[in-house]
């Protein structure tokens, strides 16, 4: 089907800014123009209500990370989430996925903990993939004290997709804690892969090929690093034991083809594995619930299934 509407009118506009594309940037520039195109278009009453947030720390691999629980209507406890964001380890914050993790805790009645872990290329690979790490291990032992009820699960997107398959597969390699979901919003899992959707959706929606591979040389630049499960899990040697997975891909999207290798090789293994396609979608739909009712409907679709996940 079409780019949804709502959603193509935005990539018009956008293709008529005069501003230079990220990747001819620096990460700083990069890092403002994402902020002023996520946070900074979103009217008070775009913001999706939950019944309170806190700002906190956590440990990360190398000291204290900026986070903040989300805390949902109704009487706890609750099962807590570990939120990656996305921006292709090089941008993105608390503030631009301020809204992704309000819906994830209001349309899965659950506590999420959004993690402000290191970026590249201050901290190049694999310093996320340790900071979620150590950051899910440092919710886990706190769950209780946010209203928590024993349940964990991992969520994010694109980027923090790839940092919650990280999460899982090392939590299970290591002996736990146990985490009952992961929740991959169009995922990078497989950096060195070669995938017809990069090819089709590479230019001219949202996410382009270039700008992938700026982030990629920012994050980690050494070919040599791309069959490291840390950076690409999908080159795990083993996907078996995995907690059950909830796996979103958008039609237009360059990293579809992947996330859906993804689904299948968990499948494969023997983990229950639920995967949608949203049509019409392009990468990042996810913060798109105010321009698109299509993406709204596909966040809250893709948070029903999560919900089930959480609750077994």
């Amino acid at each position: 089907m079409p780019v949804d509407p709502h959603i193509a009118a935005v990539l018009d506009m956008l293709a008529t800014m005069e501003a230079p594309p990220l990747h001819q940037g620096s990460p700083d520039d990069g890092r403002q123009a994402y902020l002023g195109m996520t946070a900074g278009m979103r009217a008070p009453e775009h913001v999706v209500p939950v019944r309170e947030t806190r700002e906190i720390t956590v440990a990360g691999a190398e000291g204290e990370l900026r986070a903040r629980v989300y805390r949902p209507e109704g009487d706890g406890p609750f099962p807590v989430v570990a939120f990656f964001h996305g921006g292709g380890f090089v941008i993105g914050d608390l503030e631009t996925h301020d809204n992704m993790a309000r819906n994830i805790c209001r349309g899965c009645s659950a506590v999420v903990v959004a993690v402000d872990y290191r970026l590249a290329p201050e901290a190049p690979f694999p310093a996320a993939a340790h900071d979620v790490v150590a950051a899910t291990r440092w919710i886990a032992e706190h769950a209780a004290e946010l209203e928590g009820d024993g349940r964990l699960a991992v969520a994010g997107d694109s980027a923090g997709g790839n940092l919650s398959a990280v999460v899982a597969q090392q939590l299970r390699d290591s002996g736990g804690p146990a985490l009952v979901g992961q929740f991959l919003i169009y995922p990078s899992v497989d950096a060195g892969g070669d995938y017809p959707s990069r090819a089709e959706n590479g230019k001219g929606y949202m996410l382009e090929t270039e700008t992938m591979e700026w982030f990629f040389n920012h994050y980690s630049a050494d070919p040599a690093n791309n069959s490291d499960p840390r950076l690409s899990p999908l080159q795990h040697s083993s996907l078996a034991g995995l907690p059950p997975a909830v796996v979103v891909t958008a039609e237009y999207d360059p990293l579809r083809d992947e996330g859906e290798v993804y689904a299948d090789a968990l499948r494969a293994a023997g983990v229950p594995v639920e995967v949608r396609r949203y049509d019409g979608m392009i990468h990042g739909f996810f913060d798109m619930g105010n321009i698109s009712p299509g993406a709204q409907a596909a966040i809250d679709d893709g948070c029903a299934l999560f919900a089930a996940v959480l609750r077994g």
